[in-house]
């Protein structure tokens, strides 16, 4: 390295300059050395071979003990969404039969109370056979003589009996209470429906109103249907009204996020545009003023 004339800067260029390098016979090849070899040294030891079996096992175990509450489940399920007809002088009087209490044995595994008992006292029964077993094992002298046996007193469930049955009582009669409640309510939706559907009928007799007035009652026809497909899980909105609603009203009750008040919604709009008098017109809003049917 040669020092620059100015001492406060440095230079960095070099003195001396490169010699050219000796050409090379073109089939002459280079000896190559092999890429050298690096040993990974890490603190982490690598996972056991048998880790994905064990997994691989819990979850088998897991899905065997969850077989029968997810069958019951389904079954459950699918009893909900069958349609129940209500009772007509036949069914009553089959209702009444001496035999009825045959039918009801033969028919108790399509019971939804029943299933839905299966799985918590299967799961009871197998934990008492396990200790059932367990004291059997000891008063046998199969097991170690430092096993004590399994003993429980009956004085709690003594004391509880009674509060569990009233508990179960009580909660028997609520159950009742909402079904009836619920099945008025539903009675009311279909009276009114059909109460209003007859004001319309014969509260709209011009004739240029005609086809406004077919479809203010195919409005009226799928509120129910909405209102029931609303509050039922798993419900097929688009298959039940689509007989009831033209394509383009039905894509915008299926796109809505509350579909009965859609639907009301186009009950008004339909309302505004019929020709009618005031106080028709007064007579036919009400019920959305009081409450929809």
């Amino acid at each position: 390295m040669a020092q620059s004339p100015n001492p406060s800067k440095l230079s960095f260029s070099s003195t001396f300059t490169l010699k050219p390098l000796p050409r090379l016979h073109p089939n002459l090849t280079l000896p190559t050395k092999p890429p050298p070899y690096f040993k990974t040294l890490s603190s982490i030891s690598p996972p056991p071979p048998d880790s994905k079996p064990t997994t691989s096992k819990a979850l088998n175990l897991i899905s065997l003990l969850r077989a029968i509450p997810d069958w019951s489940d389904r079954i459950k399920e699918r009893g909900m969404q069958q349609s129940r007809a209500l009772y007509n002088h036949e069914k009553w009087v089959q209702h009444r039969s001496s035999l009825r209490h045959v039918r009801h044995v033969l028919s108790s595994l399509q019971s939804r109370v029943i299933l839905s008992l299966v799985p918590p006292v299967l799961a009871f029964t197998l934990v008492a056979v396990a200790i059932a077993s367990y004291n059997t094992a000891v008063d046998l002298c199969c097991l170690p003589g430092f096993f004590p046996v399994l003993r429980a007193s009956s004085l709690p469930y003594q004391l509880t009996a009674p509060a569990l049955a009233l508990l179960l009582v009580f909660r028997t009669e609520a159950s009742y209470s909402r079904f009836q409640e619920g099945r008025k309510a539903w009675t009311k939706v279909i009276a009114g429906a059909n109460d209003f559907a007859s004001q319309v009928i014969s509260g709209v007799e011009n004739s240029s109103d005609e086809s406004t007035k077919t479809a203010l009652l195919h409005y009226i026809m799928a509120f129910p249907v909405a209102l029931k497909c609303h509050v039922m899980y798993g419900s097929d909105i688009g298959r039940d009204l689509q007989n009831l609603l033209e394509v383009d009203d039905l894509a915008v009750v299926l796109n809505s996020k509350h579909r009965p008040r859609c639907i009301i919604e186009f009950i008004s709009q339909t309302l505004k545009v019929l020709n009618l008098e005031e106080s028709k017109r007064t007579m036919l809003v009400s019920p959305f003023i009081i409450g929809p049917f």
